[in-house]
């Protein structure tokens, strides 16, 4: 057994030593002492930084080593075909970016119930569509494969027209894919789980290109992987990877970087997607990051404002909605509640200023992002009470703890309020301030977290639950 010396051992010297012992010990010395001044003198001084503010805890840097763009993938052609609809859903929140259709059809009279077109297997997750020419995207994930799949889908009968995959590995956390992609006459852009951005050929599916996030840019996956969509603006994809760049635009044709905001507090993305708004003339985007909301310049991309009087302790999923007159209004889970913020612009100075704060229990939004409509604000708060607020915050209506609807997904046709539950319930209500009017309900998904953003297009709507997404004809024959 070996023993463990204590320290006095290694202190114990002989009290004789040899004549040949000094001479030994003697000769190492004098090699050591040589050894160290040769070393001093051949060094330069050393150089001792000053510390400043934001070297500790400093978020991770783009790597120096492999590539900024995202991992090779394969294109695979199936025999669906387009739709002859010429519709559109083309992104999150739909075309204008409002949650609310602008089309004009006739609904199913109330308790008609709705007719399944078709029905899909997907992934594990919460990810919307877009649909455009008959079309429909969802950004998927291949469990088997281990792969992030981009489908292209016919509105009319599902079938798959193509699907391009890239590996990637993600283990199950509460879901996979959770994010809506972007499509154009030209390109269609996705942002996977691990903030992998790809651009493809809209019609044919091939590759124009792509970007990891994460090398790019050092951004720090979100908890429960990446929730932002992305936005294209005036030809640019409109990114918030956080890490050394707060926001990003990329030319979608080409890739190219068109300019990268400063992130002078270091903070990291969120699940809120980015927002334009137009303000005094000026296009600006603004974004919920993990310290605060902050507005940009849609020109270069310069910060025009900011402020750390909001953010969210956990998860911020919601995206600001612009209310007009300057105003902005900020919602979250978590006991966060909600905020009304204006702009105020004095001698080219952007301040925001707070409006007013409602307690959770007033409003607040754990996962959706609420609608304003005609002058009113819609949307379910944490209790699971769908509410109509007016803009100063004051409750029109709340539809009572009998008509509760969980974490699901909304958005309005018509005059008419879509309303999903966890279970796949699917409420309409009168869209009105007035009081809370239920038109009817019809369960339409049987599976559970039916919490995927509706779509709506050519008279059809798109839902989906965890595992399960669905194809509904919700205009009257």
């Amino acid at each position: 057994m070996n023993r463990i010396q204590s320290s006095s051992d290694y202190l114990r010297f002989p009290v004789k030593a040899s004549w040949s012992g000094n001479i030994i010990i003697g000769s190492l010395s004098l090699i050591g002492f040589l050894a160290l001044w040769f070393w001093f003198a051949s060094t330069s001084p050393l150089s001792i930084k000053e510390r400043v503010p934001g070297m500790d805890g400093a978020p991770a840097m783009a790597s120096t080593s492999g590539s900024r763009t995202g991992p090779e993938g394969q294109l695979l052609l199936s025999d669906g075909v387009p739709a002859d609809m010429k519709g559109a859903w083309p992104c999150f929140r739909g075309e204008h970016l409002d949650n609310i259709s602008q089309e004009s059809y006739r609904p199913v009279p109330a308790n008609a119930g709705f007719i399944e077109s078709w029905g899909i297997d997907v992934g594990e997750g919460f990810a919307g569509a877009a649909i455009r020419d008959g079309r429909v995207y969802l950004l998927d994930y291949d469990r088997g494969k281990k792969a992030d799949a981009l489908r292209c889908l016919s509105l009319g009968d599902g079938k798959e027209i193509w699907r391009y995959t890239y590996p990637v590995t993600i283990k199950r956390n509460h879901g996979m894919s959770r994010t809506v992609p972007f499509v154009t006459e030209s390109v269609v852009i996705s942002l996977g789980p691990k903030c992998h951005v790809t651009c493809l050929n809209s019609t044919s599916g091939e590759k124009k290109w792509s970007l990891d996030l994460v090398q790019a840019y050092g951004t720090v996956v979100p908890e429960w992987y990446a929730g932002q969509n992305p936005l294209i603006d005036n030809g640019r994809a409109i990114l918030a990877p956080g890490g050394t760049a707060l926001l990003a635009a990329v030319d979608v044709e080409t890739g190219g970087t068109v300019w990268e905001s400063s992130n002078p507090h270091g903070w990291k993305m969120t699940h809120s997607s980015v927002v334009p708004m137009d303000f005094n003339g000026k296009r600006i985007y603004i974004y919920c990051a993990d310290g605060g909301v902050t507005g940009v310049s849609a020109e270069d991309g310069r910060i025009l404002w900011e402020t750390g009087e909001w953010k969210i302790r956990i998860a911020n999923i919601p995206s600001p909605l612009v209310i007009g007159d300057g105003r902005i209004f900020l919602c979250g889970g978590y006991d966060t509640g909600s905020l009304m913020l204006k702009l105020e612009e004095n001698n080219g100075t952007i301040e925001p200023k707070i409006l007013y704060r409602l307690p959770p229990e007033r409003f607040g939004s754990t996962q959706h992002t609420p609608i304003l409509y005609q002058g009113y604000l819609y949307g379910v708060r944490p209790d699971g009470q769908l509410v109509c607020l007016d803009l100063d915050g004051n409750e029109k209506w709340a539809s009572g703890s009998a008509n509760k609807f969980g974490l699901g997904s909304y958005m309005i046709a018509g005059t008419i309020l879509y309303v999903l539950n966890d279970a796949g319930l699917l409420s309409r209500v009168e869209a009105t301030p007035d009081a809370f009017r239920l038109v009817d309900r019809t369960e339409v998904l049987h599976g559970h977290e039916s919490w995927g953003p509706i779509a709506f297009a050519s008279g059809r709507m798109i839902v989906r639950d965890s595992t399960r997404m669905i194809c509904l004809e919700v205009t009257a024959k």
